[in-house]
């Protein structure tokens, strides 16, 4: 019989100073049985790093969602979609491959992949070249050592404050505060 994904809850409270945008969400997260605390959190965070495009480039005429993430590998892990349907922003953590990647530039207005991990740079070296062409996708790098501590946050009823200032995000709750600085690679 198969495992069954946990499901999380989260009350998040975003303050993006960068883009004036503060608001509380209520998300639900499943976690899927192969999948860890810390890359669950690097969605949340993703999540909380893009919320502000809700107001920005749908002036809140749409639903911030996480998707299906490794149960459904055509769902993005999170997303922006706008009341048409019509996919907004399309966000991917991990180190996905290429043809994925080119369906979901394919699928929506903005790609963004929030690459972490050790293995990481070397994901990004290999799969660099293949992705040059890719208009609408960015890929980020989080910090390994940060994203491994954004799994001291994780609890199945959490209470989380998620500040973005100057291109970075800090991350607490009342257990732990982690700070990340993403770098943009393409």
């Amino acid at each position: 019989m198969a495992t069954k994904s946990t499901i999380f809850k989260a009350h998040l409270s975003i303050a993006d100073i960068d883009h004036g945008y503060y608001a509380d969400h209520a998300l639900t997260l499943a976690r899927h049985p192969s999948e860890t605390d810390e890359r669950m959190m690097v969605r949340l965070a993703a999540l909380a790093l893009n919320a502000h495009l809700l107001q920005d480039l749908c002036h809140g005429d749409a639903a911030l969602a996480f998707g299906a993430g490794l149960s459904d590998p055509d769902d993005p892990d999170a997303s922006l979609t706008d009341f048409t349907g019509r996919k907004r922003v399309w966000i991917e953590v991990g180190q996905p491959e290429d043809k994925p990647l080119t369906r979901a530039c394919s699928k929506a207005d903005v790609v963004k992949v929030y690459a972490f991990g050790h293995a990481a740079d070397i994901w990004w070296r290999g799969i660099e070249t293949k992705l040059t062409r890719l208009a609408k996708l960015e890929v980020w790098r989080l910090p390994a050592e940060q994203a491994q501590e954004l799994a001291t946050l994780a609890e199945r009823s959490m209470q989380l404050q998620a500040t973005v200032q100057e291109g970075a995000i800090t991350l607490s709750s009342q257990r732990a505060s982690v700070h990340i600085e993403p770098l943009r690679w393409k």
